[in-house]
Formats: C-alpha cells, structure tokens, sequence
C-alpha cells in the first residue's frame, strides 16, 4: 500500500473511502518564538532577528483569516525554551477512521533534538479532545506529523514526503495502523525540507507544486492522483513558501502575501487566494501550513 512510482499504482480515487475535511483548527500563541538556532536553510542569517510584535500581530491575522471561513480555532499556548512550538503541523498526524468515525492522533518523533520536547503539549490537548494518542516505536527514527504526511482532500489517502526530516519506514507503519495507502515522495532540494513546503492539496482533483523539490517519480505520481497540478513559480516557492499555503474548505487559499504569479494561477483555476504576512516566521522556515493543524 506504499507507492513510489505512478506505474505502480493499482488502485483509483474512486475505491477509497471518503474522508470529511477538518472543520476545526489548532494554532500555538506565538509567546516565545524565536529563531534561536539553525535546523533548516532558511533559519541561516536570522538568529536572533525576530520583531516578537510583529510576529504576534501576523499570528493574529492568520487566527482572523481562519475565522472569517467559519473554522473554530482552538489554541495551545506556547511554552518557553521551544521556541518553533508555533509550527504545530509537525508534531501529530490526526486521522479519522471511515467506518467507526473514531478520531486518533499520531505523535511525531522530532528529527531536530531541539523540537523533540514540543510533541508532549500536542499529545495533551489532543488527550481532552477525547482522541486516541498513540506515539510510534522506537524503531522509527523519525516522523514529522502533517508537516510530510499530508491528507488527500476528501479520500483515506496520504501523500507522504521523505528525505530530509521523515524516515521512510514511518509509512509502512501507517499503512499497517490507519489501513490507507501512501503516495511516496522523495523529497531532493534541502529548502523543501518538509512536503508542506513544496505541495499544497487543494481539492480532491488539484494541487500545487514546486516541481523542482521532486525526483521524477514523485512528480509523476502527482500527476498522475491530481487532474489539475498548478506549478508555482521557483522564486515565490523558495523565498515566498508560496506552496506552504492552506486550502481549507476547497476554494480558500491562505497564502503568502506578494505571491503574484501563484495568485493568477490560483484564480485561474478556480480559487480565492486570501493573502495573509508571514515574514517573521519565514524566518524560521514556515508559513501558513506549517503555522496550524487541522482536525476533525
């Protein structure tokens, strides 16, 4: 059920079981982040640069954003010493199962030393939302939640990236508990270090890509699960994370303020970009994506 080439696909859309989108978002107070280390390029020249009023006020934009959909936000507070705490894509993977409904989570195991002490706080909201919280083995090495592991829009399907932050054999256990395949994607340029970096999901038949972050293989399997694949251009996907935006309800994409060129291309597909700033946590290597989790 794991799936590294488009040849090897032997199954459609139409067989899986439908998955309802998320209405319901989870965001980390912005308290203490900072960039206080280096972990990924982007972070590279910024130590210590953060404007903490500037970067709560662009946190509180993207609250809004969310609230203008009608997505009730739901927030853990950020805890002192974790300072990329605010990125909380990464640290779980919710999921919800097509016959009982029953809700569960996930837990990461953090590549990145530094990150490994954030994943109790999100085992512990998840906990009061009644979901079940199960934590890998030691056997897998690394796991990095909906920052590599991403939802098809309205089908039991992951997309799953490897190379950098996740280890592979992380979705050969998925398969085995949750009972969905994975579209395998390797993952080649260091900038895109994360699947949210370089693939938004944004309907069940399109999505938006930075073609340059894929081998071949992975390229065409995207090609090959979504009809419609828009391709940002290489500038506002390296410097703008054009593609770390969020389409939350299929017609919605919250993205990077000054992505002109993905914006039309958004708009001539059929979406309405909603143009949010985050530069101060570009800083630190995320934007929209990176900056929620949803679940159900």
């Amino acid at each position: 059920m794991i799936y590294h080439t488009a040849s090897d696909v032997d199954l459609s859309l139409a067989d899986l079981p439908p998955l309802p989108r998320p209405a319901r978002v989870l965001l980390t107070s912005p308290d203490h982040f900072e960039v206080a280390y280096v972990i990924n390029p982007h972070m590279a020249g910024h130590v210590g640069t953060v404007d903490h009023g500037r970067a709560r006020t662009q946190w509180q934009a993207l609250r809004e954003a969310y609230e203008a959909l009608g997505i009730e936000v739901h927030v853990v507070p950020g805890v002192k010493g974790l300072p990329d705490m605010v990125f909380c894509a990464n640290q779980t993977l919710p999921y919800r199962h097509p016959l009982s409904e029953r809700c569960g989570v996930i837990l990461s195991r953090m590549h990145a030393p530094q990150r490994r002490d954030e994943v109790p706080h999100f085992a512990g909201f998840f906990r009061t939302q009644g979901y079940d919280v199960r934590p890998l083995p030691e056997t897998v090495t690394s796991f990095e939640g909906m920052g590599d592991a991403l939802w098809h829009p309205g089908r039991c399907l992951l997309w799953g990236g490897y190379g950098f932050r996740t280890d592979p054999s992380a979705y050969r256990l998925l398969t085995e508990w949750l009972g969905v395949p994975v579209m395998a994607l390797r993952l080649v340029d260091p900038d895109f270090y994360h699947l949210d970096t370089c693939l938004s999901v944004l309907s069940p038949t399109a999505a938006l890509i930075y073609p340059g972050a894929f081998d071949d293989d992975g390229l065409a399997l995207i090609r090959h699960g979504f009809e419609h694949v828009l391709e940002a251009p290489e500038e506002e996907a390296r410097h703008n994370f054009a593609c770390n935006a969020h389409c939350p309800d299929g017609r919605h994409v919250l993205i990077q303020r000054g992505s002109r060129e993905t914006n039309r291309i958004l708009r001539a597909a059929g979406f309405e970009p909603v143009e949010v700033d985050t530069d101060e946590f570009i800083k630190a290597g995320g934007s929209v994506f990176c900056m929620k989790q949803m679940f159900w």
